[in-house]
C-alpha cells in the first residue's frame, strides 16, 4: 500500500479528529479525509480508466483526487494552470488521457483538439468544488511501465513539456526524507504557496505533511496572493502565512524577493513560521541574508523532477548559507570529473515514450561541488556555461543571482559567449528608488572583471510562462530571451566596436 495512504488511514484511527486538509471553504479531519478519498478512489476504479488528467486550482478537492488516484492505482497527470492551451493540448494527446477532471469548465471548453468526447461532460461536486469530467477518446497508444502513479510534465527550457514517469514509492521516499529533514510532526501546518500541480508542492506540501501526521493548508492561488508571475501580492502571502498559523511553506526566489520587500515595508510577521524552503532556481547569498534579517526562516534546497523533486536541503540543525544543503537521507550525490552533479537514490522511471530507464545515477546537467562537510554547492548549468573572448568561463546563473539580489532588479539574463564583455537583459522592479546603473555598479564591485556587466538591455516585460521566457519554477528560457532581445544585445556590441 502507498505510504501516504497508510499514514492517512492510520491517522483516521489514531487521531480521527485531527485536521488533515484545509482550504478556504472546507476543513477535513483525518477520518473524513480518509473516508472521502477512499470513496473517490472507488469511483475512479469503477470508471475503468488508466490515465486521468487533473486541471484544477489548489484545494482540498485537488488533494482528494490525488489521493484517490493513489488508492485506485490510476496514473494521474497534473496540469498546471500556468500551462498554455497549446501545452495542455500537447499533454492530453501525448499522455493518451482518457478522463479530464477540471474545476475550470470555461477553459476546458477552449481546448479544441484536446480529444473527442466519448460520452459528453459530466459534473461532480467534491469537497464543495464543482468539477467537469470529460471523457476523451485517446488519439495515440500509450504504454506505461508498471506502477507509474504520476506523470509530471516539466516545462523545461523549450515550449513542449515532456512527461516524467514517477512511481508512488519514489515520491513517498522523497516525502519521508523531507519529514526527517524538516523535523515535521503532527503539530505542523504547511501552507501551499505553489500550485499543487507542480511536483515540489505536491510532494512537499501534501505528501510530507500527511506522512508527518500534520495538516496541509491548500488555499486557492488567488486566496494566498499568487496569481501567475505578474500577480504576486506579497502582503497577502504574509497575511495568509500568519492567519493560517503555518509552520512551513515552500517558495521560489522571485517570491522570496517580494516577501523580503514586503517585510521591509512593515508587512506582518508570520509568527509560527519556522521553515520556509526556497529552491527551483539559484538564490543569491545576499537575498538569503536579507530574508533572515527580516525574520523569514529561509532554507535553500535543490532538486529536479527526474530525482523525485528534492535532492538536498539546508536544515535547522545542519545549514550552510550559500550551499543548497546536505543530500537528503535517500539521495546519493557525487560530482563527475567535469563538475556535473550526479544523483542516485529515488529516481524517475524514464520519460514518457522513452523506454530508456535512468539506471542508478542521473546526470543532472547542473554544475557544483561537495565541500568537506558534505554540503552541496551549485555553480551553474553545464550547457549554460559560456566562454568570453578572453577565454574566461562564466556561469550566468552566478551573475544573475547577484543582480536579482539588488532591490532594483527583478529578473536578469546574462550573455557573453565569445564576446569581450557581458550584457544583461534585466526586468526592473517597480517602486524602487535605486537606479539600474547604481544596482549594476554595486554588483560589479563584488565580481571579478571577467564576470562584470558592462551593458544593459531593459526588458519590455517580465520573463514569464505566458510569454514562454521562463519556466514555472523561475528558470530562464535563455534561447527564447536571446531570440527576443538578440538584436538589441548585438547592437550594444556593434556600438562598442565603433567606439573603439
Amino acid at each position: 500500500m502507498s505510504r501516504v495512504i497508510a499514514a492517512l488511514q492510520d491517522g483516521a484511527v489514531q487521531r480521527p479528529a485531527a485536521l488533515a486538509l484545509i482550504d478556504e471553504q472546507i476543513s477535513l479531519d483525518y477520518a473524513a479525509a480518509a473516508a472521502r478519498s477512499a470513496e473517490l478512489g472507488r469511483w475512479l476504479l469503477a470508471q475503468g480508466v488508466e490515465r486521468v488528467a487533473l486541471l484544477a486550482d489548489n484545494s482540498v478537492a485537488w488533494a482528494l483526487w490525488d489521493l484517490a488516484a493513489l488508492q485506485a492505482g490510476v496514473t494521474l497527470v497534473p496540469l498546471p494552470g500556468f500551462f498554455s492551451d497549446r501545452q495542455i493540448r500537447h499533454v492530453l494527446a501525448d499522455a493518451g488521457i482518457e478522463l479530464l477532471i477540471s474545476d475550470d469548465p470555461q477553459r476546458t471548453r477552449h481546448l479544441p483538439g484536446a480529444g473527442h468526447p466519448t460520452s459528453g461532460s459530466r459534473e461532480m461536486v467534491v469537497a464543495k468544488r464543482r468539477f467537469t469530467l470529460a471523457g476523451l477518446l485517446t488519439q495515440r497508444q500509450v504504454t506505461l511501465p508498471s506502477d507509474i502513479a504520476k506523470v509530471t510534465y516539466t516545462s523545461g527550457t523549450t515550449g513542449a513539456p515532456k512527461g516524467v514517469l514517477l512511481k508512488a514509492q519514489t515520491m513517498e521516499q522523497v516525502a519521508a526524507s523531507l519529514v526527517v529533514a524538516t523535523q515535521a510532526g503532527p503539530e505542523d501546518r504547511h501552507l501551499a504557496l505553489l500550485p499543487l500541480a507542480t511536483l515540489l508542492e505536491n510532494i512537499g506540501g501534501l505528501y510530507a505533511p500527511l506522512l508527518a501526521g500534520g495538516c496541509a493548508v491548500l488555499y486557492s492561488q488567488a486566496h494566498v496572493g499568487v496569481q501567475g508571475a505578474s500577480g504576486v501580492d506579497p502582503q497577502r502571502i504574509l497575511t495568509c502565512l500568519q492567519a493560517s498559523a503555518a509552520t512551513t511553506a515552500i517558495t521560489l526566489p522571485q517570491l522570496l524577493q517580494a516577501l523580503v520587500a514586503a517585510r521591509a515595508a512593515a508587512g506582518p510577521t508570520p509568527e509560527r513560521l519556522c521553515y520556509l524552503a526556497v529552491g527551483g532556481a539559484p538564490v543569491s547569498l545576499r537575498l538569503l541574508k536579507s530574508a533572515r534579517n527580516c525574520g523569514l526562516p529561509v532554507y535553500e534546497g535543490y532538486g529536479l523532477s527526474e530525482c523525485g523533486s528534492v535532492v538536498a536541503l539546508n536544515r535547522a540543525d545542519a545549514q550552510r548559507p550559500g550551499s543548497v544543503g546536505q543530500p537528503l537521507p535517500h539521495a546519493r550525490v557525487r560530482i563527475a570529473n567535469d563538475g556535473e552533479i550526479l544523483v542516485g537514490g529515488a529516481l524517475f522511471d524514464g520519460y514518457l515514450h522513452d523506454p530508456q530507464a535512468p539506471g542508478d545515477c542521473w546526470p543532472t546537467g547542473d554544475l557544483g561541488f561537495l565541500d568537506e562537510e558534505g554540503y552541496l554547492h551549485l555553480t551553474g548549468r553545464k550547457k549554460h556555461l559560456f566562454i568570453t573572448a578572453f577565454g574566461r568561463n562564466v556561469a550566468p546563473e552566478w551573475v544573475e543571482a547577484e543582480l536579482t539580489a539588488q532591490p532594483a532588479i527583478a529578473q536578469a539574463a546574462v550573455f557573453g559567449e565569445a564576446r569581450p564583455f557581458n550584457v544583461a537583459v534585466v526586468v526592473p522592479r517597480a517602486g524602487v528608488s535605486e537606479t539600474l546603473a547604481a544596482a549594476v555598479a554595486a554588483v560589479n564591485r563584488r565580481l571579478p572583471d571577467y564576470a562584470q556587466i558592462r551593458e544593459l538591455v531593459v526588458a519590455d516585460a517580465p520573463f514569464t510562462t505566458a510569454n514562454e521566457l521562463a519556466t514555472a519554477n523561475g528558470r530562464l528560457r535563455r534561447d527564447g530571451i536571446a531570440q527576443v532581445y538578440g538584436e538589441r544585445v548585438a547592437a550594444l556590441y556593434d556600438s562598442a566596436r565603433v567606439a573603439l
